[in-house]
């Protein structure tokens, strides 16, 4: 009886082991580590494409962010800058009606028609303000007030109260609520039973 050698048996096999050999590898019938992912390296992708999604979130965020604060700053000027465009289209009828007025003051010589129609103008106006918010203070016998008034001069009189407003020199009003000019006025001070002030 004859003996076989392993080569013999299954020359394939022994190439195998022979090309392992040479290249160092080991014939294990699986597929080498190298080849397959660890789960720390596919961890490490996943975060590694989880930050990359996050910075360009971050990116354009900011540059949304940057755009609103130039779109409100320009829309702010605008509103500034054209804010009062109802009002002042309120007012030309009223630079109309005062330009027929001087033409008519020119032809006519009726002070008391000239009287009358500066009198409805004036009528306009506040009618145009007040559609605006615009209010005049009262100030007749009123008591003073340094919110809404403004002291020119003081006069001794016996007919008015002790800091009581005799004449109002210049209106003032509110806007809103709000003042906008302060009344100047006089204001009384009572002499004493002496007659000194």
């Amino acid at each position: 009886m004859v003996k076989k050698t392993r080569k013999e048996i299954n020359p394939q096999q022994d190439v195998r082991e022979t090309g392992a050999a040479e290249t160092g590898e080991e014939t294990t019938g699986t597929a080498p580590e190298d080849l397959q992912a660890s789960p720390v390296d596919r961890e490490l992708e996943e975060k590694t494409r989880e930050c990359a999604e996050n910075y360009d979130r971050y990116l354009r965020a900011v540059a949304e962010l940057d755009n609103y604060r130039k779109r409100a700053a320009k829309e702010k000027a605008e509103a500034i800058k054209y804010g009062n465009e109802s009002l002042i289209r309120e007012l030309l009828p009223l630079t109309d009606s005062l330009e027929r007025a001087l033409q008519h003051a020119d032809k006519s010589n009726d002070f008391e028609s000239f009287k009358k129609g500066l009198g409805m103008l004036k009528d306009q106006l506040l009618c145009c303000l007040g559609k605006h918010g615009v209010e005049p203070i009262e100030c007749a016998c009123k008591q003073f007030d340094p919110n809404y008034h403004e002291a020119l001069m003081q006069v001794t009189s016996r007919e008015h109260e002790n800091n009581q407003i005799v004449d109002e020199l210049e209106k003032g009003y509110l806007l809103n609520g709000r003042l906008l000019r302060p009344a100047k006025v006089t204001v009384c001070k009572r002499p004493d039973d002496n007659g000194t002030c």
